[in-house]
C-alpha cells in the first residue's frame, strides 16, 4: 500500500510499504516505487538536495576495508591477491598475470554475433572520442613571444572492469579506447577471477580485450585491484600506472578514493542511476522501460521520473509494476525501484524539474518532452544526456558511440564522464626571445617587489647585464 506522508520541509512522500518481491498465493507482489510531490513547494538549493532520494550506503562506510585491503597487497604482493581471491571470489591458486594464450582463445571462441557486436562498439567510441582530443594551440603574444598549448598523454594506465551480477566486454571498449585515443602507450587492465571459469577472468572480458590488442591482463577484482595498479605488484611484472580508471561496487569507489593523489582517477563511479524528465507527450512505457534498464544491474541502482504530469506518472508507475514482474532480475528490479534512491517526482513545470535535475546531478538523463532542446538548454549536471524516445540508456551503454564511465552520486556536477581528456594532460610551453623578454622585463621586477621575491626579478634582469 501507499501512504502519504508530509516532511519537515513540506514535501510530500508517498512510500511503498515492504520493498522487494512477495510471493502470495503463487502470484508477485512487487513494492512500488516512492512518489516524492514538490509541487507548490519553494525551496533553497539547500533544500532542494537534502530532499533528493540518494542511496543508504555511503562510500565512506567502505573505506577502512578498502584501506584494509590496499595495504594488504602493498605489503604481501601477489599473495594478498590470493588470499583475497579466495575470500571474496571463492576460488584459489589463481593465474593471476593472464597468459596472451588464453587472450586469443578466447578471440577465437567469441560468438559471431557478440564479436561484430564489439567491433562496431569498437568503431564507433573511437570516432566519438576522437573529436575528444584538443588540437594544439599556438598564441603570439608579440614578435617572439608565443605559448603553445599541448595536450599530453600519461605513459600507463590501469583499467578496472567489474565483474559481479553481470558481464561488461562494453565496459573494456570504454575503457581502453577513450586510453588509445589519448595516445596512451602502455594499458594494464584487471577484472575478477571468475568461479564459474576456474579462476579465470570472464571469457568475454578476454574476448574484448584482444579485440583491442591489449595483452596486460590481470584475475584481480575489488579494491584489492585498484590497490594493485596504483602501487605495482613487482613479481607479477606490474609496474604502477598513472591513472586508474573504470567503474565497480562501493568498495571500488572507496578504493579510488584511498589511491587518488598517487595516482589520477575518472570519478568514483559507482552504482549506476538514470533520471527522466518527461512531460505529458511521453509514452510511459518506454520510460518505464528505461527505468528498469538500469534497475536491473543492482538492488542499489537509482531510477527517477521527474514530470509535471500526474497522468504519466500514474502511467509509468502503471507499467513499471507489469514490467518489472516479468522481467528476469525481477527481483533485483523491484528491491531497487522500491529502495529510497528511486523515485517519481512531480514538479510545477519543466524548469523545476531541470532545476531539479541539475542539483540532482545524474549519471544518465533522458530527456522525453515536447520540446527537448529547450530543455536541454538549461540543463548543466549530467554525466551524459540522452534526447527524445529513440535515445535510450541503454543505447549509450553499448553503441551509441558515447562512453558510459560516468560520474555518480552527484558528482556529474562537477566531474565529467570518460573519455580521452581522462588520459590527457594540458600542457603550456612558453618561448620568449631576447627582444620579448626585455620588453617585459620590468614589469616581471615590478610585480616581483610588490610580492616581496626580488630574486625572481633578478633572475629577469642577470639576462640583460649590460643594460
Amino acid at each position: 500500500m501507499l501512504s502519504l506522508v508530509t516532511d519537515a520541509g513540506g514535501a510530500r512522500r508517498a512510500n511503498a510499504s515492504g520493498a522487494g518481491a512477495l510471493r502470495l498465493g503463487g502470484y508477485a507482489w512487487f513494492a512500488m516505487i516512492q512518489t516524492l510531490d514538490l509541487r507548490g513547494i519553494h525551496t533553497t538549493r539547500a533544500q532542494l538536495l537534502s530532499l533528493i532520494p540518494r542511496p543508504t550506503v555511503d562510500v565512506s562506510v567502505a573505506s577502512d576495508a578498502a584501506r584494509l585491503l590496499i595495504d594488504e597487497v602493498r605489503a604481501d604482493g601477489e599473495s594478498a591477491l590470493q588470499r583475497h581471491a579466495a575470500q571474496f571470489d571463492g576460488v584459489e591458486n589463481v593465474q593471476i598475470r593472464v597468459e596472451p594464450a588464453a587472450v586469443a582463445a578466447a578471440v577465437d571462441a567469441l560468438d559471431p554475433a557478440v564479436r561484430e557486436a564489439l567491433e562496431s562498439a569498437i568503431d564507433r567510441v573511437r570516432a566519438a572520442t576522437s573529436a575528444q582530443v584538443p588540437v594544439p594551440v599556438t598564441t603570439t603574444l608579440a614578435p617572439g613571444a608565443t605559448v603553445r598549448q599541448r595536450w599530453q598523454p600519461v605513459d600507463r594506465v590501469g583499467l578496472y572492469v567489474p565483474g559481479g551480477k553481470a558481464v561488461y566486454p562494453s565496459s573494456v571498449v570504454m575503457n581502453v579506447v577513450a586510453a588509445q585515443v589519448a595516445g596512451v602507450a602502455s594499458i594494464a587492465l584487471a577484472s575478477p577471477a571468475q568461479r564459474e571459469h576456474g579462476g579465470a577472468v570472464h571469457p568475454t572480458i578476454l574476448a574484448a580485450a584482444g579485440l583491442l590488442g591489449v595483452s596486460e591482463i590481470y584475475a584481480m577484482g575489488g579494491a584489492s585491484a585498484i590497490g594493485a595498479l596504483a602501487y605495482g605488484v613487482p613479481e607479477l611484472g606490474l609496474e604502477p600506472v598513472d591513472v586508474v580508471t573504470g567503474p565497480g561496487n562501493i568498495y571500488v569507489a572507496a578504493a579510488k578514493r584511498l589511491v587518488r593523489g598517487v595516482v589520477g582517477i575518472d570519478a568514483e563511479a559507482g552504482t549506476t542511476e538514470i533520471l527522466v524528465i518527461a512531460d505529458a507527450q511521453a509514452d510511459p512505457r518506454l520510460i518505464a522501460a528505461d527505468l528498469i534498464s538500469q534497475a536491473e544491474h543492482d538492488e542499489a541502482a537509482a531510477s527517477l521520473l521527474v514530470t509535471d504530469s500526474a497522468d504519466l506518472a500514474d502511467a509509468v508507475t502503471s507499467h513499471l509494476r507489469s514490467l518489472s514482474a516479468t522481467t528476469e532480475h525481477s527481483t533485483r528490479v523491484s528491491e531497487a525501484l522500491g529502495g529510497p534512491q528511486s523515485a517519481i517526482v512531480l514538479v510545477d513545470n519543466l524548469a523545476e524539474a531541470a532545476r531539479f535535475s541539475n542539483a540532482y546531478g545524474p549519471e544518465h538523463l533522458e530527456i522525453q518532452t515536447a520540446d527537448n532542446e529547450a530543455v536541454l538548454a538549461t540543463i548543466t549536471s549530467a554525466g551524459a544526456i540522452f534526447l527524445g524516445q529513440h535515445s535510450p540508456v541503454s543505447l549509450g551503454d553499448y553503441l551509441a558511440g558515447s562512453n558510459h564511465v560516468l560520474p555518480t552520486g552527484g558528482q556529474s556536477r562537477f566531474a565529467s564522464g570518460l573519455g580521452a581528456y581522462t588520459f590527457l594532460r594540458p600542457q603550456q610551453v612558453v618561448d620568449y626571445d631576447r627582444t620579448a623578454l626585455s620588453e617585459v622585463a620590468q614589469r616581471v621586477v615590478a610585480l616581483s617587489r610588490a610580492e616581496a621575491l626580488p630574486a625572481h626579478g633578478d633572475a629577469i634582469t642577470a639576462r640583460f647585464p649590460s643594460d
